[in-house]
């Protein structure tokens, strides 16, 4: 069967799972909590973010489209130097981002599921479950679960947020707000940093989008591919507004602050809720949220390691450091860093969301630069607005960057 006459649920793959790994801690807890301690006030910095995020993030997809390449391939032409730094900076933060998305999933799941109170017991399993799907059906396994866990949390997040707003009897101003004490601005970082995603999904979305071509065994156009991108990112967007208005609606005249351990987050998370909502709802709460991390944890837990094997095999001319050597090393790490910070996980997530905050510029630059050099095929590279909006987007990431490091340093 040609690719012409595949559906087009069959062609989706790469910006679904570029979705899965997005709606993940930014959306369940980033999101949620903009809106319980600003109300609406933080709406302008979700919809800015995506705005001047959406170039490098669509660089991904169309790069390996164009070329058949990931954009590992792409930094490695431009020379060793780009891809030591990606190299250097992933291997820094891919831990403190799994240990991050797997220890919310756990909370959860230990509400969901309480078949054991140990969180370090439900991170291990959920860990091993994930890494047993993806031994078992690689990425076309992952590619086919996605789809469904997307659909699965797109429709239990409306109904959620449609539930919330019919019970809404209290007015909640739209009046947008911009923190400035060193509190709410950390916090606005935090949230900006990994709101839609970090950055440096852009490169994952460029690894699956090359798997992609070769479970199809036909090369996806790049219209195609920049389609499947934007149900993906604008999917995450729609989301990330639903997970906001979610806290706005239920949790912003609630007295209640948000507990640093993973546990008592979970609990008050799905309390809050169902307290407001109806106790009808907590099996549609509880799966929302537990569905929204699971589709993070596994696609980190797949998309680090393969990144990690492209990028080592491409600076050291060696395939012996390969995808599962990666995946075990990650688990491992993750699990090491849980043991010892498992009763801190806010600090753990703004640490890991801050750190991807102040990264972004990088990969931003770096994504440009390939797209707009002689390794993308002129017909290919950004037209005059995109490159407009990539400069306008390096500048505001540069400028939040240095307004927090002013504010917090000094």
């Amino acid at each position: 069967m040609s690719l012409q006459k595949k559906s087009i649920f069959s062609i989706l793959g790469p910006g679904l799972l570029f979705a899965g790994a997005a709606i993940g801690v930014s959306h369940l807890v980033q999101a949620t909590r903009a809106g319980a301690e600003y109300g609406y006030g933080l709406i302008w910095a979700l919809l800015l973010v995506h705005f001047f995020k959406y170039p490098f993030f669509r660089f991904g997809p169309k790069y390996a489209a164009a070329t058949g390449e990931s954009l590992l391939d792409g930094y490695k032409k431009l020379g060793n130097g780009y891809l030591t730094i990606y190299f250097i900076v992933n291997i820094a933060t891919m831990f403190t981002i799994q240990a991050a998305v797997t220890i919310v999933t756990a909370s959860l799941a230990a509400q969901l599921f309480p078949f054991t109170d140990n969180l370090i017991y439900a991170a291990t399993i959920i860990l091993l479950v994930s890494f047993l799907i993806l031994t078992i059906g690689k990425y076309r396994l992952l590619d086919r679960l996605m789809k469904f866990i997307v659909i699965f949390l797109t429709i239990s997040t409306l109904l959620a947020v449609s539930i919330a707003l019919s019970k809404n009897n209290t007015s909640l101003s739209f009046q947008q707000v911009l923190p400035s004490n060193a509190v709410g601005i950390s916090f606005l970082i935090a949230f900006l940093g990994w709101m839609p995603a970090p950055l440096d999904i852009s490169i994952w979305h460029s690894l699956w989008s090359v798997e992609k071509n070769k479970d199809l065994k036909e090369k996806i156009s790049v219209s195609k591919s920049i389609f499947d991108f934007n149900i993906g990112y604008f999917g995450t967007m729609l989301l990330g507004i639903c997970f906001l208005l979610l806290g706005a609606t239920v949790m912003f005249s609630s007295q209640e602050k948000f507990a640093s351990s993973g546990a008592q987050f979970a609990i008050q998370l799905i309390q809050l809720y169902t307290d407001n909502l109806g106790g009808f709802t907590k099996p549609i709460i509880a799966l929302a949220a537990f569905t929204t991390m699971f589709s993070t944890t596994i696609t980190t837990l797949d998309a680090s390691p393969r990144a990690m094997e492209k990028a080592s095999s491409l600076l050291f001319n060696k395939q012996n450091l390969h995808y599962w050597f990666w995946s075990l090393f990650l688990v491992i790490g993750t699990l090491i860093i849980l043991f010892f910070l498992l009763n801190s996980m806010l600090a753990l997530v703004k640490i890991a969301t801050i750190f991807s905050f102040l990264t972004a510029p990088i990969f931003a630059f770096l994504n440009y630069k390939l797209l707009t050099s002689k390794h993308t095929p002129q017909e290919f590279q950004p037209s005059n607005f995109m490159r407009f909006l990539s400069i306008l987007g390096i500048l505001f990431l540069i400028c939040f960057s240095l307004w927090y490091l002013k504010i917090t340093l000094l």
